[in-house]
């Protein structure tokens, strides 16, 4: 998932469905995550989106989402467990599993046990876990003393690779996580540049790279987008060349891969 030729890694999130239901412009799976998928390094998915929209054909890795028990009709999204069998998880043949974790919540015990129990699964496989710092509909603790806290407990608990926000000093949440930080794009931006901005700030103080949904496939140009991301993430491009990449390729439909999939 991360690539071994630069370190970095571009995930893209499509397991809103968990807790959202029919997400606007995930409504259909399959037909969203076709044309994104040959630029992605790794998609995430429930079992059941698996099972029904991905083509055993595509070759892109899977990141295995396994927690759930809240819908976004709860006030509190933090009463999760695990959901789907490591064994389960196994036969589908994912490259990894993810897990969100609730610090400072009602059911934070819970959600840390959860992982702990995640990775010792994981072990008996082989299998990778991503912790993903969840703030359930609490935005507002999305600042560094907090996503510091919550990344390094993931990391003390085993944690392969934890997924959390973008925030000011995100270089204090990766200097105190000793595993690797991807970074997600939550709620939409206004602007394709607040997004390329975003990404290029977060691997500038210390992660490997993103893993984004709504961001890229709510935009009404979802392959140019994720082209664009995938060039800050995978060669260093500038936020400005970026913007170029992104009009460059907004106009085109039915793009083939031009990225290296080795």
């Amino acid at each position: 998932m991360i690539k071994p030729s630069t370190g970095r890694s571009v995930m893209l999130a499509a397991d809103h469905g968990y807790f959202m239901g029919p997400t606007h412009k995930l409504e259909n799976p399959r037909k969203m995550l076709e044309p994104l998928l040959p630029y992605a390094d790794t998609v995430a998915v429930t079992r059941g989106i698996l099972r029904s929209s991905i083509d055993p054909k595509w070759d892109t890795p899977i990141l295995l989402r396994v927690s759930g028990g809240a819908s976004v009709l709860k006030e509190d999204l933090s009463d999760e467990e695990i959901t789907t069998s490591m064994e389960d998880a196994v036969r589908l043949n994912v490259s990894a599993v993810a897990l969100s974790i609730f610090v400072g919540t009602p059911h934070e015990k819970q959600s840390l046990i959860n992982l702990g129990e995640l990775v010792n699964q994981g072990e008996d496989f082989g299998m990778p876990v991503m912790a993903i710092t969840a703030v359930g509909k609490e935005l507002e603790k999305r600042d560094a003393k907090y996503l510091a806290l919550a990344c390094r407990l993931a990391a003390e608990l085993g944690a392969h690779v934890v997924k959390t926000y973008y925030c000011e000093n995100f270089r204090k949440v990766a200097d105190g996580t000793p595993v690797p930080l991807v970074v997600a794009g939550g709620p939409k931006l206004n602007t394709e540049t607040d997004v390329f901005n975003l990404v290029y700030n977060a691997l500038q103080e210390g992660a490997v790279g993103v893993d984004m949904g709504r961001n890229i496939w709510q935009n009404e140009k979802p392959v140019a987008m994720i082209k664009a991301i995938r060039a800050i993430v995978h060669e260093k491009a500038t936020v400005k060349e970026a913007q170029n990449i992104f009009a460059e390729n907004k106009s085109t439909v039915g793009e083939k891969p031009s990225v290296d999939r080795a």
